[in-house]
């Protein structure tokens, strides 16, 4: 069962180009965020949609894949773990962020 555990898979597409970070050390990641769409009958039976916004991060090889194939609205399927984080403002505030650590990717969809 332990293979089961923080492990989430999504079908979408990017909202924007993904952004690739290089650190001092040579390693990069790619942040990018990601649409899913989903749809269901109201109390009147009328179909409803919705999108939901997942920030996804990639790390280690995937990075190579996802600079040089993953653009803003191509469709993907990724495989990770859920993440949390949390940062400080300028002004003092602590944000909170949910993030999905992708640690396997696929290129759905045509060219």
């Amino acid at each position: 069962m332990n293979a089961l555990r923080n492990k989430v898979q999504l079908i979408g597409r990017p909202g924007q180009d993904p952004e690739i970070l290089t650190f001092d050390d040579g390693n990069k990641i790619a942040k990018f965020s990601m649409a899913t769409d989903d749809s269901y009958k109201d109390k009147n039976g009328e179909k409803v949609d919705r999108t939901y916004w997942h920030n996804i991060i990639v790390r280690g090889g995937l990075v190579n894949v996802v600079e040089n194939y993953v653009t803003k609205g191509k469709e993907i399927a990724i495989e990770g773990k859920l993440t949390n984080r949390s940062y400080e403002t300028k002004d003092g505030e602590t944000r909170y962020v949910t993030e999905v650590l992708c640690n396997e990717l696929l290129l759905l969809g045509g060219k």
